[in-house]
């Protein structure tokens, strides 16, 4: 049996983040390839975590910079190493290289973190997002552990673009990889509530993920005043796991304005509301809460940045709309027009399960996988910026950890 190291930036938490969600289907994948899986994190339990034990996924608990994880290396000697976010790499994968060197390398990006964070600073400064990042440290430090791994997993076909197009990175080292889905059947999508049956608007997400934040602020400060004077009745629910003092204080009854917080079934609120509303200002990667809505039948209004990647085209179930007053507007049609939101529902499905095929998508992974583990080294020959980057790092960073090594076996 192959076996696998996966290490992870935090506790998968399917029923909080989209991040979640996505960690699990690459897991159930490499189940269903024959794997042996370990998880390893050095990130503290949480309450919503999924338990990886009850399905036959073994954990550990690791810390950075120290020797127990070349052990643990050592004891499982895996065939896979998939790091979750570039931070992972950059922290453990010297380690893989001296101790397991025939490792496949994967990064999961999750989404670009350089470019999530210049467009949250070109956001704030007016600055061109362009001129950010090409001049982020940030953005070496992902490029980086971009090249130093054998194949990275893009989650977007835009980011696919840019790191072509803007970084030159070589295509055959980057594999598109979207939400693993299975498609949504005829009779599945007339089982959902009717327009009639529905009312509400909704938006959902993570609040530890800043664009989530800011997107509850837009929508409580530019949005939601207009738009109920429209349409006093309805009200906007607001759903995300770990709301902080400053969230809940926004929740507001009389303004129909109401936080929930956490919520353990996120199909079943979003299937319940009429339309969602994700007035995203910046961010990268796919919006898990926008395919969820597709999901269940509940057509969205989004901008452009919020409907990135999800779809190949300008069609959208629902609207897209960047400028507050075409929001508003639209926002009111979806909300009253049965025959708009009946065929925004229509296209919603329709872009559900073209997109995002899981069977599909993963084949396309399995035959990449087959290649890298028939002929790795002449792959990695041919990524010889990989090579130069891992040299120079794994100097740096071999004694910048063993002089942490040192320093907390001093102070033990």
């Amino acid at each position: 049996m192959k076996k696998i190291l996966v290490i992870g930036y935090v506790r998968p938490e399917p029923t909080s983040s989209a991040a979640g969600t996505r960690m699990l289907q690459l897991l159930e994948f490499f189940k269903e390839e024959n794997y042996q899986i370990t998880f390893a994190t050095s990130a503290r339990e949480t309450d919503n975590k999924i338990n990886l034990e009850a399905i036959d996924i073994q954990t550990e608990k690791i810390q950075i910079n120290n020797p127990e994880f070349d052990e643990l290396l050592e004891r499982i000697m895996p065939d896979v190493v998939l790091f979750d976010r570039f931070m992972m790499e950059e922290q453990y994968g010297w380690r893989v290289d001296n101790i397991c060197p025939k490792a496949i390398k994967i990064l999961d990006t999750e989404d670009l973190h350089f470019l999530r964070r210049a467009r949250k600073d070109a956001y704030k400064t007016n600055i061109e997002v362009e001129h950010i990042y090409f001049n982020s440290d940030y953005t070496k430090r992902e490029i980086a552990a971009i090249y130093r791994c054998d194949l990275s997993l893009i989650i977007s076909e835009a980011e696919i673009e840019i790191l072509r197009s803007k970084f030159r990175i070589p295509e055959d080292i980057l594999l598109y990889l979207p939400f693993l889905l299975d498609p949504i059947s005829n009779p599945e999508q007339l089982k959902l509530p009717e327009f009639e049956d529905r009312k509400d608007f909704i938006t959902i997400g993570n609040f530890l993920h800043e664009p989530n934040w800011n997107a509850v602020l837009y929508l409580k400060k530019n949005i939601w005043p207009l738009l109920r004077k429209k349409l006093p009745e309805a009200r906007l629910n607001i759903y995300g796991a770990y709301p902080s003092q400053k969230v809940l204080d926004l929740n507001n009854p009389k303004e129909n304005f109401l936080i929930h917080g956490w919520t353990e079934d996120s199909n079943k609120v979003m299937r319940d509301s009429r339309v969602c509303l994700a007035p995203i200002q910046f961010g990268a990667g796919l919006k898990g809460k926008l395919v969820e809505a597709m999901k269940n039948g509940t057509p969205s209004i989004t901008s452009k940045i919020g409907s990135e990647g999800i779809n190949d085209s300008d069609e959208w179930s629902g609207f897209i709309a960047d400028d507050i007053s075409q929001f508003i507007n639209k926002s009111i049609e979806l909300y009253s027009d049965r025959e708009t939101w009946q065929e925004s529902q229509k296209i919603g499905f329709e872009i559900y399960n073209r997109r995002f095929l899981k069977q599909e998508h993963l084949e396309r992974f399995s035959k990449v996988l087959n290649v890298l583990s028939n002929d790795l080294n002449s792959q990695r020959d041919l990524n010889f910026t990989g090579k130069m980057l891992k040299h120079h790092l794994h100097k740096s960073t071999y004694y910048m950890s063993r002089f942490i090594e040192e320093k907390n076996r001093n102070q033990n």
